[in-house]
C-alpha cells in the first residue's frame, strides 16, 4: 500500500496489573498474543518497516515478534520517550510514521487505511484515532475548534468540568508526518505528576505552531486496550463475538452462537454444523458438509466434508479426518489420519495411526503407541474391522478386510482378510461363584 508508512508499536508497559511475569502485549486473545494480532493486522498496509518498542528486561517478545525488529526503550519514561526510540531508529525523513499499541488487538485493517488516508490527504502533522462514548470516565478527551481541527488531548484527571462533558475521547493510533514528528517528539517535556514524556502532548505542540492536527472516529471496541484480566477477558468476549458473526454471516450453522469458542485463524467452511461447547485451537480447518457435535475440543486438525465429530471428542494436533468419517463420544485421536468412511464410534484412543477407508474400530480400542521412549505407527487396512477392547501394540498393520476379536492383545501383523484372536485362556470353574460367596460371607461374619 504505502512504501512511505512506518509501523511503530508500543509494546514496553509492564502491564503490573495482569499481576503476570508475561509481558502485556504477549497475553493471548483467541489463542494468540495480542500483539501479534496487531502486527498481523499491520503488515497488511505493507509498510516499508515495523518495529516494536520494548523494555530492556523482555527477553521473550523479540523471539516471537522476529522477523519484525524490537527496539529496546531504555526507560519506562512514557509514550513520547518510546516513539523517540523508534524514530531514532527510522532512516526515512518523510512519510507516515503509523503508532500503534499492542494491547489492541481488534484493531481493523479498513480502519487503519481511513486513518491514513484521512491523514494524507489533508495534509495534517498529526491525525490521531477517536472514539465517540457515553462514558468518557478515564479516557483522554480531544479538544476540536470550530473548523474541525484537533487543538489539544487532555488527560481525564487534568480536564476541567466543561472537558469532562466531552464524549470525543483519544484511542491511541496516531499517524504522524516524519519530518514534523521529529521536533515534536523531541520537544515534549516531563513536567507532569508521572515525570513522563506523553505523545499525546504533540498535538498542542503542533498546533502551537500552526501545524494541523485532525482526528477521525473508530469504533470503541476497536481500539479497547487491556491494563488488567478483566479487560483482557473482555478483549475476548469480543473477539469471540466478531469470530461467531463471521462464521455465520459465511454459512455455517451455530446452535447456540455464545458456547462455541474459536481460535483466531478457525477456518470453517459453509454448510457446517457446530454444536453447543465446542472448543476449537489453534491451527483447525473443518470443511463444507461437516457436523462438530457437542462438547468436541479439536486442534491444530483437519474434519473433511461430511464427517461428524462427537459429541465428547477430541482431536488433538495432527489428527486429518476423511470424508464422511465417524469419530464418536470419548473418542480421543492424535496424529493420525482416519480415512473417508471409516468409524469410531465411542470410548478409543487412537495416536500415531494411519486407519483405512470404511475401517470400523470397536469400543474401546487402544492403539499402543508409546513404549515410554519413542513413538510407533499402527496401520489399519481398507475394510478392516476392530472388535471391541482391543489394544494394539504398536508398531503393527493389521491388513484390508482383516478381523481382530474383541478383547485382543494384538503384537504381531494381521495379513489381509484374515482372523485374529488374542486373549488369554477362558477357564471356568463351576460353581465357584456360589464358593466364593460362601467363603467370604463366613470370613465378614
Amino acid at each position: 500500500m504505502n512504501h512511505w508508512l512506518e509501523i511503530i508499536v508500543l509494546a514496553a508497559g509492564k502491564g503490573s496489573r495482569m499481576n503476570s511475569d508475561l509481558p502485556k502485549p504477549m497475553h493471548a486473545v483467541g489463542g494468540r498474543p495480542m500483539l501479534q494480532h496487531v502486527l498481523s493486522t499491520a503488515a497488511k498496509l505493507s509498510p516499508s518497516g515495523m518495529r516494536v518498542i520494548v523494555a530492556p528486561d523482555d527477553t521473550r517478545t523479540p523471539d516471537v515478534i522476529a522477523p519484525v525488529e524490537a527496539v529496546v526503550q531504555p526507560a519506562a519514561r512514557g509514550t513520547g520517550d518510546a516513539v523517540r526510540c523508534a524514530l531514532a531508529d527510522i532512516d526515512a525523513s518523510a512519510g507516515i510514521a503509523l503508532v500503534l499499541f499492542g494491547d489492541a488487538p481488534l484493531i481493523q485493517e479498513e480502519t487503519l487505511r481511513h486513518l491514513i488516508n484521512e491523514h494524507a490527504m489533508n495534509g495534517n502533522a498529526v491525525t490521531v484515532m477517536g472514539f465517540e462514548t457515553d462514558e468518557p470516565a478515564s479516557y483522554g478527551r480531544m479538544i476540536v475548534d470550530e473548523t474541525g481541527r484537533l487543538t489539544k488531548i487532555v488527560e481525564a484527571k487534568d480536564a476541567s468540568e466543561y472537558e469532562k462533558n466531552i464524549t470525543l475521547c483519544n484511542g491511541g493510533v496516531m499517524a504522524l508526518d516524519i519530518a514534523v514528528a521529529r521536533p515534536l517528539v523531541e520537544g515534549l517535556r516531563d513536567d507532569n505528576n508521572a515525570n513522563e514524556y506523553y505523545l499525546t502532548d504533540v498535538i498542542a505542540d503542533a498546533s502551537e505552531v500552526n501545524l494541523r492536527c485532525g482526528y477521525v472516529v473508530a469504533n470503541e471496541t476497536e481500539v479497547l486496550g487491556a491494563n488488567d484480566r478483566a479487560e483482557l477477558a473482555n478483549l475476548e468476549r469480543l473477539f469471540q463475538e466478531r469470530k461467531r458473526i463471521a462464521a455465520m454471516q459465511g454459512g455455517v450453522t451455530l446452535v447456540n452462537p455464545a458456547s462455541v469458542t474459536f481460535s483466531w485463524d478457525t477456518f470453517i467452511g459453509p454448510d457446517v454444523v457446530i454444536e453447543p461447547h465446542v472448543v476449537f485451537g489453534p491451527g483447525v480447518r473443518i470443511e463444507s458438509g461437516a457436523t462438530i457435535r457437542a462438547f468436541s475440543h479439536i486442534e491444530q486438525a483437519v474434519v473433511s466434508g461430511g464427517a461428524v465429530i462427537g459429541p465428547y471428542a477430541r482431536l488433538r494436533p495432527g489428527a486429518k479426518i476423511g470424508k464422511d468419517a465417524k469419530i464418536g463420544n470419548f473418542v480421543e485421536i492424535k496424529n493420525s489420519e482416519i480415512s473417508c468412511g471409516a468409524k469410531i464410534p465411542h470410548l478409543s484412543y487412537v495416536g500415531d495411526t494411519e486407519v483405512g477407508p470404511r475401517a470400523n474400530i470397536g469400543a474401546g480400542t487402544i492403539t499402543c503407541n508409546y513404549d515410554g521412549f519413542n513413538k510407533h505407527p499402527t496401520r489399519i487396512g481398507a475394510d478392516a474391522f476392530i472388535g471391541s477392547n482391543t489394544s494394539l501394540v504398536a508398531p503393527v498393520d493389521i491388513g484390508p478386510e482383516a478381523l481382530v476379536g474383541a478383547g485382543s492383545t494384538v503384537t504381531q501383523d494381521v495379513p489381509s482378510q484374515a482372523l485374529v484372536v488374542a486373549r488369554g485362556e477362558e477357564r471356568m470353574k463351576p460353581f465357584g461363584g456360589a464358593i466364593h460367596r460362601t467363603r467370604n460371607a463366613k470370613r465378614i461374619a
